[in-house]
């Protein structure tokens, strides 16, 4: 991760070569720049969906857990 100087030196030297180009490379990079804003936006809807995905099914997996430990109880109490 870069640092705040960093990054608005790297803005500042991007600025300036944005400027000498011409339109159609403009065109080209702001087409680049929307593509991997767009995978970006892929990638973390995915890991949401993941790990929203994961919660559920560790959730789950702990009840039926609880639920088999309350059955193993009731039975020794039974007994």
């Amino acid at each position: 991760m870069k640092t705040e100087h960093e990054r608005e030196q790297l803005i500042k030297a991007i600025n300036v070569l944005l400027n000498q180009a011409y339109d159609s490379t403009l065109d080209e990079i702001y087409a680049l720049l929307q593509k991997i804003e767009d995978e970006e936006d892929e990638k973390d809807l995915k890991a949401y969906h993941a790990a929203k995905s994961d919660v559920q099914n560790n959730s789950l997996i702990a009840w039926d857990d609880m639920k088999k430990e309350i059955a193993n109880e009731r039975k020794k109490d039974v007994a």
